[in-house]
């Protein structure tokens, strides 16, 4: 069962990107369907750690391993192949520094807030595990790059609510509405379950 959920999380998470992001990130730009095919494309292609041809749990452990990796080098700071009790410390000054300075830079308004898809995915899977179940259509606890392809371009058409090809800024915000309001209502349903209704 954790296995699935992992590989739900993974998937989801990664399959939403291409068409939740207008190209170079500008979320005031419009997007087109082939910038979307093209978007996957490159995204597929990075998550594919090992070039399978898939997306599953060989890819988030090797995507694990790289980030542990880079983790390592960055707090051993002298490269000595271990990390002292001093470059511990500073790691955790450098944080505390980082945390109160985009506190600073956010004000009282973001005092408290966490970034926006942080803890979105829920411990289950959520709404992203519902996404990973659509994209991976054979059943086979993985993505291939049709699925990965088909589902980011499931979501552009979704997102194209006058269907001229194209994804509006104005487009993509009544898309995340509309996303919230569901992983709404399913957290109230699940929150419901234990009570017996």
């Amino acid at each position: 069962m954790n296995r699935k959920i992992t590989l739900l999380t993974l998937g989801a998470a990664l399959i939403a990107v291409p068409v939740l992001a207008a190209p170079g990130g500008d979320r005031n730009a419009t997007q087109t369907r082939a910038e979307v095919q093209t978007k996957a494309a490159e995204m597929f292609a990075k998550l594919d750690a090992n070039k399978d041809g898939k997306l599953d749990t060989a890819d988030r452990a090797a995507k694990r391993a790289e980030r542990q990796a880079k983790m390592f080098a960055k707090l051993d700071a002298d490269g000595n192949g271990s990390i002292s009790k001093a470059e511990w410390d500073q790691h955790g000054a450098d944080r505390a520094a980082k945390r109160d300075e985009r506190r600073a830079e956010a004000g009282e308004a973001g005092k408290g807030k966490r970034h926006g898809m942080r803890g979105h995915h829920g411990k289950r899977g959520g709404h992203h595990g519902m996404m990973m179940g659509k994209a991976d259509t054979d059943g086979d606890k993985a993505i291939s790059q049709a699925e990965f392809q088909t589902a980011a371009l499931a979501r552009f058409d979704a997102a194209d609510a006058n269907k001229d090809g194209q994804v509006t800024p104005e487009e993509r915000k009544a898309q995340r509405e509309a996303w919230k309001a569901k992983a709404g209502e399913w957290r109230a349903k699940r929150g419901a379950a234990p009570t017996g209704e």
